[in-house]
């Protein structure tokens, strides 16, 4: 994902790469690369991660004493570095997405107005389906539909993972989440909302990984604009009003 970032970073006037930060070492870059956050030096006005959860007590190390705002785009974190992560934001500005597609964010605000205006008449399922190496299940994002889904209706997390040894009607609030692993599918998320005699469906499909970069480069500019310190997710990223481009008449 770094290598990602890095090339949609060159394509695009509005952003220069300070610096890369990989415990592995690099080369080759046109920019210096430091094997930790604390052996940053130079500008810069957000840092961007897509590496691990090991990464972070050294990412807000730096957030916290030189006020550089943050993307998080990894997954993985234990409850304490979540814990750790809302009070960091309580300093400065944090955006943070399990899922850094732009499309998946305005997904989720869909997901939530359709919700609202249905009504507890209309069943919702969320169906995934990704490439058969993906090791867990349901994938992360399923999880982050659901949730927006219950609270929007203000439900219980009452998720149904599997139907095999039940006998019964589905219960009111009750949300089903089923995945399917397979082939080289890179990711596919729908939603389904059932009601009588009538069908909506709300769905994203991924055929590059460039998306998340793309994401993540977008989150990047919207943080680096925000002022106050806070936790911010896709969104205020998609409801953002851009600043015109160089050049731009709007």
């Amino acid at each position: 994902m770094g290598r990602a970032l890095e090339r949609l970073c060159r394509r695009d006037p509005q952003v220069e790469v300070a610096a890369g930060i990989d415990t592995l070492g690099g080369g080759g870059q046109e920019f210096p690369v430091y094997p930790s956050p604390a052996q940053l030096t130079g500008d810069a006005r957000c840092v961007v991660d897509f590496s691990s959860p090991s990464a972070l007590e050294g990412l807000l190390d730096l957030a916290l004493n030189r006020g550089i705002p943050l993307v998080l785009a990894t997954t993985g974190y234990t409850p304490e570095q979540e814990r750790q992560v809302r009070a960091a934001a309580r300093r400065v500005p944090i955006f943070r997405s399990a899922n850094m597609s732009l499309g998946i964010g305005v997904l989720l605000e869909l997901v939530k107005q359709a919700a609202r205006s249905l009504g507890d008449g209309w069943d919702i399922e969320v169906l995934e389906r990704h490439h058969r190496w993906k090791v867990d299940a349901p994938s992360g994002t399923a999880l982050i539909l659901a949730h927006g889904a219950a609270s929007a209706r203000n439900y219980e997390e009452n998720h149904l993972y599997s139907r095999n040894n039940l006998r019964r009607p589905r219960d009111q609030g009750e949300i089903g989440i089923s995945s399917l692993r397979g082939g080289t599918i890179p990711g596919e998320h729908l939603v389904v909302f059932a009601g009588q005699d009538e069908v909506i469906e709300l769905k994203h499909t991924a055929l590059s990984r460039d998306i998340y970069a793309q994401g993540a480069l977008e989150a990047a500019k919207f943080i680096s604009s925000v002022e106050r310190p806070g936790l911010y997710d896709m969104g205020g990223l998609v409801s953002w009003e851009k600043p015109p481009r160089q050049g731009d008449t709007r």
